[in-house]
């Protein structure tokens, strides 16, 4: 199996942090963010990655090199404009099977084959790993009726959403829905593929999940990643 893993954002949310250090380059422990998700993708047997690079890449690059280190095969390709969370797909060599794609900056406990053995026995264009996540709200919610009569107030209730986790599997025929060099972000791909009339399916991760995008999110990993290390 092969993963291709998204590193080249430039992580605004996380600044002044991300200004000499990129996001997928963040130190958990001991090991970085990319790192992690290379080991526990390893464990599942993928041993083929390609990484899409971008801001700060050349650090990256450096870091892993061409992955013998980490018993690994990696090879890169590179945006020289942002493309957005989709558009490194026209960027990838012609496959022949499907394969992971993921972003750099996510920390998870999913079972990454179990997502593709689904993804396959449902034969689809794209699986999206998905997760149950809590927002609570902080603010005082009103319900009101058509007269404007108030008729429940939620003081910051919590809401469940069924969220994407930046983890996809794809078929290679989802290349052909991307244009060169366009700049797409994942939703409108998504939007695109069904428009035309194929299956997108979601698979549901069971196990923790974490997006590192702000502080408090790293901060969260942080402290059960390093307290469930190996």
């Amino acid at each position: 199996m092969l993963a291709v893993i998204l590193a080249g954002g430039k992580g605004r949310r996380l600044l002044p942090f991300t200004t000499i250090v990129p996001k997928p380059l963040f130190p958990v422990g001991e090991r970085p963010v990319l790192q992690i998700i290379i080991e526990q993708l390893k464990e599942f047997g993928i041993r083929d990655f390609i990484i899409s690079l971008g801001y700060l890449g050349e650090l990256i690059e450096a870091y892993f090199g061409d992955g013998s280190k980490f018993n690994c095969k990696f090879s890169y390709v590179r945006e020289d404009e942002p493309l957005g969370t989709a558009g490194a797909i026209s960027l990838l060599p012609d496959l022949e099977d499907d394969f992971f794609f993921m972003n750099g900056d996510i920390l998870t406990k999913m079972n990454f084959s179990a997502a593709y053995k689904q993804h396959k026995s449902d034969s689809s264009i794209m699986t999206i790993c998905s997760y149950e996540k809590k927002v609570k709200s902080s603010l005082g919610i009103l319900e009101i009726d058509a007269h404007s009569n108030v008729i429940d107030y939620l003081e910051k209730p919590e809401t469940t959403f069924l969220v994407s986790t930046g983890i996809y599997i794809l078929s290679p025929a989802v290349k052909s829905f991307v244009n060169k060099n366009e700049r797409l972000d994942l939703p409108d791909l998504v939007r695109r593929i069904i428009a035309r009339g194929h299956k997108v399916k979601s698979f549901p991760i069971d196990g923790e999940w974490f997006d590192i995008g702000t502080p408090g999110d790293l901060e969260l990993a942080l402290n059960y990643f390093e307290g469930n290390q190996k």
